[in-house]
């Protein structure tokens, strides 16, 4: 009784301890990135940034109606980790259905005749299933091999990453590892020559659908579908017939799921990217046209990132890589046909990624990794076979991929560990309590503040009368409306200015004929006026990046009259060259153990607004005002470098 359960939910028990070692690297709060606007987007019923992921913002809402003794952002990351546990389980499940087919993966020439003429029944069986050289694969072995390579990927950096907080990523996870299960369950199906039954590919079709709708690069999944399916089928009437019924199927589901889009977005919710309340936007949304400009930019951004693929590649796997190797060609051996079908799915992967010019782009080599799990998980098979054939049965093979796994474990968990992370909580609360009542604040950091203000504002209510308005979305049209939705008081003074630049961005988000001097212009005069129009009745900050960047640059200027003031975490608009008191840098900050690009980036913020109001109080020789800031800037970053002469003021 116990070995039939055992038998059929070893996959799903290897799952649950897979979702319990994630527990202890979960992220407690909003993280970097997107988190605060996708776990806002689940809270509200939202649209979030382009391709709009439907399927994620509805199933990730249900999931926040569970009553969890936990907040909101907690309980989304808590999602993440089950999307991710459960894309192990997954695999796991779908190792063990190649091994039990693998003779149906042997690389044979005129397969799709043979199989007609009736010419492969005796070469293919189910039980036992015989590989190369006769060589009889055990039971244990199967489960075993299955197991070992499901938790090598739950354990590698980049999958392990997923499951620390709310992301699309970890739902693509589970849905990939569905749509390969689910190709290659068709695929055996199909191909059984006792019993062939091809209606599996139709819930391939399917849960392509479900893929689709939640993230695009479930495309990179169909150059190795058509594989299989046409070493299957062939190129003939009946297969492309099957075909215009898979796709019968597919595109009203997909579609089904993506009336979501236009159905919330009539609604006008407080998170409202895009606003595809039409055809025209709809398409421009799930399509991210947006983004499209860091697709295939150039060869030397595609050079850039296969060499950052290349020198991150052995710190996914690790000592793991030693079993890739190994299973690399034991693939090859044991299944050709398998062994392609990885091959063309990683390539595909790989060769698509490091043409997409971002800084995050790790998440989209996911399926290349997957691919190598699979390569390991062969590995893993071969060194069962090797050792048993020496006669050392199970006690050496064990007891020598534990330690495998532990050391990747290590090394990856101090990598991917979240557990302490409150930098992007404890800086965007402290920005905003900086801020005075119903101030009006113009920044671009997304990674670091907007986003996660999102859910600090709009979930935890926290501060939200302050107003923060991206300046980089102010660049697209649909934005005009979610300000007017959430900040219509901010915008009301230069409403003349946005009809007039909404209407010269119509042929540039058409890709038509578009006057960039003119956008320019507009774009600067809506700044501007921004801030001269809430100037008399706000407070206006100026986010340090902006001041840092285009200030500097002379790429944008002031009004006339307006002048800034370093204050605790922005630059103040003030109208006047005196003096101007800001309040005592009264915050705190968690900065983790592990350092990064993100948490680099909000040290240099702090640090350096600091410094700035430091000199400023210098500049009025008040320097027992700049001592606190110096002393404030001590404690919450102590290795921060001071410049020379303010140290030396400061000491006297």
């Amino acid at each position: 009784m116990m070995i039939q359960f055992l038998k059929k939910s070893y996959g799903v028990l290897a799952g649950i301890a897979v979702f319990i070692l994630y527990l202890f690297t979960l992220a407690p709060t909003v993280t970097q990135l997107d988190a605060g606007e996708l776990a806002t987007v689940q809270a509200l019923l939202g649209i979030a940034h382009p391709t709009g992921y439907p399927l994620f913002t509805v199933l990730g809402h249900l999931f926040l109606l569970v009553p969890l003794p936990f907040s909101i952002i907690y309980r989304a990351n808590l999602l993440a980790a089950l999307w991710t546990a459960g894309s192990v389980s997954v695999f796991i499940y779908t190792f063990k259905l190649i091994i039990d087919n693998i003779a149906l993966f042997k690389s044979k020439k005129n397969d799709v005749e043979k199989k007609k003429s009736g010419k492969a029944k005796k070469e293919i069986k189910s039980s036992p299933v015989v590989m190369p050289k006769r060589i009889i694969i055990p039971e244990l072995v199967k489960y075993l091999s299955a197991l070992f390579g499901g938790l090598f990927l739950a354990t590698s950096k980049t999958f392990w990453m997923q499951s620390t907080s709310v992301e699309v990523y970890s739902l693509h996870l589970f849905l990939i590892s569905v749509i390969i299960y689910t190709l290659l369950l068709a695929f055996t199906k199909s191909n059984n020559t006792e019993t062939p039954k091809h209606y599996y590919w139709y819930f391939l079709a399917i849960a392509l659908a479900f893929g689709f709708s939640n993230h695009m690069t479930t495309i990179l999944i169909l150059p190795a579908v058509a594989y299989l399916y046409f070493i299957t089928f062939g190129f003939n009437f009946a297969s492309f017939k099957r075909i215009a019924l898979m796709l019968a199927i597919f595109f009203p589901l997909l579609v089904l799921l993506y009336a979501y889009l236009p159905i919330r977005a009539g609604q006008n919710p407080v998170l409202n990217w895009g606003n595809p309340v039409d055809l025209e936007k709809i398409l421009r949304h799930i399509s991210g046209k947006q983004y499209q400009v860091w697709l295939f930019s150039s060869t030397a951004a595609a050079k850039k990132q296969l060499t950052y693929f290349i020198g991150n590649f052995p710190s996914e796997f690790n000592i793991g890589l030693i079993l890739t190797f190994i299973g690399f060609f034991a693939a090859f051996i044991h299944g050709k046909k398998f062994f392609l079908f990885t091959l063309i799915t990683f390539l595909t992967t790989v060769l698509y990624s490091i043409n997409y010019d971002i800084n995050d782009i790790d998440s989209y080599f996911l399926l290349a990794y997957i691919s190598v799990a699979f390569f390991i998980s062969f590995g893993v098979l071969q060194i069962f076979l090797l050792l048993k054939d020496r006669h050392l049965g199970y006690s050496l093979p064990i007891p020598l991929l534990i330690i495998f796994l532990l050391i990747q474990s290590y090394i990856s968990f101090g990598k991917v560990n979240q557990h302490d992370i409150y930098l992007f909580e404890d800086y965007t609360k402290s920005a905003l309590q900086s801020c005075k009542k119903e101030a009006l604040v113009i920044s671009y950091q997304w990674d670091f503040l907007v986003s996660p203000a999102y859910y600090l504002q709009q979930i935890e209510k926290f501060r939200p009368d302050v107003h923060i308005i991206d300046k980089e979305l102010l660049r697209r049209s649909w934005y005009f409306n979610q300000l007017n939705k959430n900040h219509s008081e901010i915008i009301s003074g230069v409403t003349p200015t946005i009809n007039q630049f909404k209407e010269a961005l119509i042929p540039f988000e058409r890709e038509g004929q578009f006057d960039p001097v003119l956008l320019e212009k507009l774009y600067q005069s809506l700044l501007k006026g921004l801030i001269e129009t809430n100037i008399d009745k706000r407070p206006v900050y100026l986010g340090a990046e902006l001041v840092m960047n285009e200030m500097q640059k002379g790429e944008f200027k002031l009004p006339q009259g307006l002048t800034l003031v370093p204050d605790i975490f922005f630059f103040k608009v003030v109208k006047t060259n005196k003096y101007v008191p800001a309040d005592n840098p009264n915050f705190h900050v968690r900065f983790p153990k592990q350092n990064n690009y993100y948490v680099s980036f909000v040290e240099d913020m702090i640090g350096s607004m600091l410094v700035r109001r430091a000199l400023y109080e210098m500049q009025f020789d008040n320097r027992e005002r700049a001592k606190v800031y110096i002393k404030k800037l001590k404690e919450e970053l102590p290795d921060f470098a001071i410049p020379a002469g303010l140290a030396e003021v400061i000491e006297k």
